[in-house]
């Protein structure tokens, strides 16, 4: 579906792993980043069972409580193309100490006066950076997240490598994307940009979703292990997502530092 958000440099200059046009046209919609019914609504739809995901897997990983409503509590987050901080804030919530970067200026002015106004700027924060300027910088964060934005970037395989080395020895890798299948071509590109209008045409090309084989593929040569995968499922009469076996469409997924 839509994208998260983009990743390219703090000081806009080119970057190897940016697609401009693609950059420009979603920071355009920048302003509807919390509209649920606007550019965004797929990510909004997603949201639900991709926070589910997370939270299950990081109270498994960090043994913590599941009656928490803070469950990541002392924890540090980064969510790479965060966008308008649709799950950068989810994640400040559960507790974490987050850091949200995104190539658009639009979306991170977004991002934080969204921050301010909801009260989380204790543990929320935004920079417009690339993956590439944190891995300079030799930071490291327990959770990573790279949702719907693997399949917007030129060199996927380098942003992989990014999160690896952004991710602690002990911490947790999240990704979700689309899969490069006949169903996603027909869910994502005619029904969800042309059918049912919920993303502008032109939002995805197809050539670049990725299939489960080749994103594992991609972990492994990054650095990942105990890789795991579900799928997203859309139920048109409950209009919403859910986790499931079929990672035909939109999957996401988790994986540890080897």
């Amino acid at each position: 579906m839509a994208r998260e958000g983009s990743n390219a440099r703090a000081d806009g200059a080119s970057a190897a792993n940016l697609d401009a046009d693609e950059l420009a046209r979603f920071d355009a919609l920048a302003s509807r980043w919390w509209d649920p019914h606007g550019p965004a609504r797929p990510l909004h739809k997603l949201n639900p069972a991709r926070l589910a995901f997370i939270r299950e897997r990081a109270i498994s990983h960090w043994r913590r409580d599941p009656r928490s409503l803070r469950p990541l509590a002392d924890l540090s987050a980064l969510d790479i193309g965060c966008g308008g901080g649709l799950v950068s804030e989810p994640l400040a919530r559960m507790g974490a100490r987050t850091l949200g970067i995104d190539a658009g200026k639009e979306a991170i002015a977004v991002a934080r006066a969204h921050a301010r106004e909801a009260g989380l700027d204790e543990h929320l924060s935004y920079r417009r950076a690339l993956s590439a300027d944190l891995v300079a910088e030799g930071a490291h964060f327990d959770l990573v997240c790279c949702l719907e934005l693997i399949e917007h970037v030129p060199e996927p395989t380098a942003l992989l490598a990014d999160a690896r080395a952004l991710t602690r020895p002990d911490g947790l890798f999240f990704f979700s994307t689309l899969n490069r299948s006949a169903c996603s071509y027909a869910a994502a590109i005619v029904g969800a940009e042309y059918l049912l209008r919920w993303v502008p045409p032109g939002t995805h090309d197809w050539n670049r979703f990725v299939r489960p084989d080749e994103m594992r593929e991609m972990l492994e040569a990054a650095g990942f292990s105990a890789i795991e995968m579900s799928g997203l499922s859309y139920d048109p009469l409950a209009d919403r997502f859910r986790l499931s076996g079929d990672l035909s469409v939109n999957y996401i997924g988790c994986a540890s530092p080897r």
